[in-house]
């Protein structure tokens, strides 16, 4: 199923929702949903599977799999989900029971709860950051992408 701006034969534009044969989505999963560049939608999103956005939503966001934000996406939700992986803007708070992945050009502006977090060195996260385990353990995981190694303390500090 696909959200967006198609150009016919014609060279006219339409707009609308078209289903179409499922896509990978680099997670693993397969794509069943995507809103396009161009497209703007407002409201409560809910799903099941893998959805891409490319333009802007507005509203509330329940997923029980992945969501991913493109680079030109613009969200401005509160997101649950499994899975979420930003490459674009989103400003609202994200809940994720399994990971959060934020690409070199996302921009975050509220809080993340997800027991991963993988940030590339780049991205923009203005928020707070709560990690959990959602397995019921102790330890969560924190990854750094593409930034330099961590330098001992200097001050005499004990190692962590």
């Amino acid at each position: 199923m696909a959200f967006g701006r198609r150009v016919g034969e014609s060279g006219s534009e339409s707009f609308g929702m078209s289903v179409s044969s499922p896509a990978p989505s680099g997670d693993g999963g397969t794509l069943t949903a995507f809103i396009d560049q161009g497209s703007s939608f407002e409201g409560k999103l809910s799903f099941k599977d893998t959805v891409r956005i490319d333009g802007h939503f507005t509203g509330e966001i329940s997923s029980e799999n992945t969501l991913v934000v493109g680079e030109p996406g613009e969200v401005q939700a509160n997101i649950r989900s499994k899975t979420v992986i930003v490459s674009g803007l989103v400003v609202g708070d994200i809940h994720a029971s399994r990971k959060v992945v934020l690409h070199k050009s996302a921009r975050v502006e509220g809080n993340v709860e997800a027991g991963c977090l993988v940030v590339e060195e780049g991205a923009l996260f203005n928020g707070h950051l709560k990690m959990a385990d959602p397995s019921g353990g102790k330890s969560a995981v924190l990854k750094a992408v593409g930034g330099a190694k961590p330098e001992a303390p200097k001050d005499g500090a004990p190692k962590s």
